[in-house]
């Protein structure tokens, strides 16, 4: 990536359901292999995912190198099973995707 490129960070929170917390992270580590090139080739950096454990609130935080990349990954297939995958552990959609709220930033520190 140029060193000129601005990446635009996004956060958004999801939850957990309750008991589920230790399998929600067990599936991460690590996530599937095809997963994680389809969001590196969609131009996500810096991917983090968080947990509150008295609310099991995830807190999520990637940089994307443009909202429409970051939006086509929502369209793949592998996306999609990862959905279903992670829909019974966590709130969800008709579509599977997960209940996620973004977060508007109001501060940030270079």
């Amino acid at each position: 990536m140029a060193a000129a490129r601005k990446l635009i960070r996004k956060a958004f929170v999801m939850s957990v359901h309750a008991g589920k917390e230790a399998e929600y992270e067990a599936r991460h580590g690590p996530i599937w292999a095809e997963l994680e090139a389809t969001l590196k080739a969609h131009g996500a950096h810096n991917y983090s995912i968080f947990l509150h454990k008295e609310t099991r609130q995830l807190f999520g935080y990637v940089e994307i190198e443009s909202e429409e990349r970051w939006a086509a990954i929502a369209e793949t297939d592998v996306c999609r099973r990862w959905w279903k995958f992670m829909g019974d552990i966590m709130p969800a959609n008709p579509d599977h995707s997960p209940v996620a709220s973004e977060l508007r930033e109001v501060f940030h520190l270079e």
